[in-house]
């Protein structure tokens, strides 16, 4: 009998201790899946509820086989089945958005709906960004005139159904930088009547003035009076128009409004393949401008990012019929031969694509880019041939 009565406690406190051993091991599991997923940064429900699902059934299966032992030896691996539904949990919970909430957005050349400013404008105030608007002073009376009419209300819309909104829109004329740079003829023009402050020290001023420090400068500004003539046919004056208005105001704004700008800031402007290539028809200086206008990205990325801390970067977008392109008159040549020869074929070329590579490269998530030039064309930049040429057998 007393035999009998020893062997039971004896069984009893093994019982307990595997017990006891197999309770700590759950324990173990408990705190380095809750240390893991503190690390992950996974939400505090999210970390209760995966240490639970991760740890239960193996506690479970621990307990009923009875050997602890084993158990503690398996902690290392359960470690690692548990890090990989934890990474699976945060995969399916989170996602990595572009975030400009609270940032100030000032964009340079917006005159319409149809268009790279607009579609940048679209995807910054969708990014959650304030956006501010310089418009050119000659076409501000009739885009404010149809932004107050809602005709661009269908295009203003963003992802959750409410309407873009503008913090101000300002006249502009970005090849001026003062009033004193300005002809007699053009301060006298009826097209400017009625407007005042609409050169860049002044526009800057009274963004300073009316919002403080901003974060983000977009220059989306382009003109070349003579651009349907050959360079060779090209006067003085309608070359060096087409370099100051389309590539030195890009330096006229960012000296004007670099200080005024947040550290970690941002500045995108927009140029074309023509500066790299020879692209016929599209003359009048302006090749020249966009080749100045990429170099010119590269210098005050560094000068710029010395000075205030603050990013330069230039995306080359492909062809586009927007009114302001259809000037040059050979747009939708332009977009056919694009959609045949670009590697992504037969897919035209969508502004808000634009837009959005503009709000990422103004992001925090491009923190690490400046001085680049990016292309957005559906890989057009690539091409070395036409594959639609009749010299060339087709190999596609």
């Amino acid at each position: 009998i007393l035999s009998t009565t020893k062997s039971r406690q004896d069984k009893n406190t093994r019982r307990k201790r595997r017990r006891a051993l197999s309770f700590l091991a759950f324990l173990t599991l408990s705190s380095r899946y809750f240390d893991l997923s503190r690390s992950l940064r996974l939400p505090r429900a999210t970390r209760i509820k995966t240490i639970i699902m991760s740890t239960t059934s193996f506690a479970q299966k621990t307990i009923l086989r009875g050997n602890a032992l084993k158990s503690i030896k398996n902690v290392k691996s359960a470690r690692s089945q548990g890090a990989a539904r934890v990474v699976r949990t945060m995969a399916s919970n989170t996602t990595l958005p572009i975030d400009l909430k609270g940032k100030k957005a000032f964009i340079a050349g917006v005159a319409d709906d149809n268009g790279f400013g607009w579609a940048i404008a679209k995807a910054l105030s969708q990014a959650g960004a304030d956006v501010i608007l310089g418009t050119w002073v000659p076409a501000l009376n009739i885009f404010e005139t149809s932004y107050r009419r809602g005709k661009f209300d269908e295009s203003r819309k963003l992802s959750d159904g409410s309407l873009m909104e503008f913090a101000k829109i300002y006249p502009m004329d970005a090849v001026f930088d003062t009033m004193d740079d300005v002809p007699e003829d053009v301060k006298t023009n009826k097209r400017y009547a009625g407007n005042e402050k609409w050169t860049v020290s002044e526009v800057a001023e009274c963004v300073e003035k009316d919002f403080g420090k901003i974060d983000i400068l977009v220059h989306s500004l382009a003109n070349g009076r003579e651009v349907a003539k050959p360079l060779l046919e090209t006067s003085r004056e309608g070359y060096l128009g087409a370099i100051s208005a389309s590539s030195y105001s890009n330096i006229a704004m960012l000296q004007k409004f670099g200080p005024l700008m947040n550290k970690g800031g941002a500045c995108i402007s927009l140029t074309y393949l023509a500066s790299e290539r020879i692209i016929p028809g599209y003359g009048g200086g302006m090749s020249s401008a966009k080749a100045a206008l990429e170099s010119d990205t590269r210098v005050l990325a560094f000068e710029a990012g010395r000075k205030w801390g603050i990013r330069v970067n230039t995306i080359s977008a492909g062809p586009l019929g927007s009114r302001a392109a259809k000037a040059i008159g050979f747009i939708d040549d332009m977009i056919n031969y694009s959609m045949t020869n670009a590697p992504l074929s037969e897919k035209p070329l969508d502004a808000i694509e634009v837009g959005n590579t503009a709000a990422f490269l103004c992001s925090p998530l491009a923190s690490a880019i400046t001085g680049s030039t990016v292309y957005v064309d559906n890989g057009l930049n690539c091409m070395g041939v036409a594959t639609d040429s009749k010299s060339i057998p087709d190999r596609s």
